[in-house]
């Protein structure tokens, strides 16, 4: 199978040298899921990173009504993973589901260690990989508790206006912290303008 994906998504996060990427790529095995399959179910120990090539895909916990609730929303090139449950091997509390058909990249947790330990632009760009996703949930976490939900609505469409076109309305409403009926009154509001 062609890596060209994978690698570019190195390279593009941090200057690496090809052969070094080659090196980290080496032991990622492709697979691919239909829509609505499960990656990683919650209570599950995650034992391998997976790079999306391809597709669309959530993360989402059940609440105190066993209620649906996204906690993120990934489109491919992109890591998925719950990296808590990967490097500290302890159980996951989301589940995670594709929403189309998904391709994916996949390596251990042992691969992963050794490249740590072997390849210093894998640490380097690991820890990159970290502060964006950080940065990332530090974000999102601000705009939930201080922004509108009109104005979380116009950001993602500004940022992301592809998952509109990939994603469930259902689920994105969900991912705003509103309902349904609440993106749906949303959306209306703002075509009138």
């Amino acid at each position: 199978m062609d890596k060209t994906i994978l690698n570019h998504y190195f390279h593009s996060l941090f200057p690496i040298q090809e052969e070094v990427v080659k090196k980290i790529t080496e032991t990622f095995t492709h697979f691919r899921l239909d829509k609505n399959s499960i990656l990683l179910d919650i209570d599950t120990v995650s034992t391998k990173t997976y790079f999306l090539e391809q597709g669309y895909m959530r993360s989402y916990i059940l609440n105190e009504d066993n209620e649906e609730i996204t906690t993120h929303i990934y489109s491919a090139p992109c890591f998925v993973n719950d990296f808590l449950s990967f490097f500290k091997q302890q159980p996951t509390n989301q589940i995670y589901q594709t929403l189309s058909e998904c391709s994916f990249w996949e390596t251990s947790i042992e691969n992963v260690q050794s490249n740590f330990h072997t390849i210093p632009d894998f640490r380097e760009f690991s820890r990159l990989l970290f502060v964006i996703n950080y940065h990332k949930l530090n974000d999102r976490l601000i705009e939930t508790v201080s922004q509108k939900a009109e104005t979380r609505y116009l950001n993602l469409l500004k940022e992301q206006p592809h998952i509109f076109q990939n994603v469930p309305l259902k689920i994105i409403a969900s991912y705003l912290g509103i309902t349904d009926s609440s993106l749906s009154r949303i959306r209306k509001e703002i075509s009138k303008t």
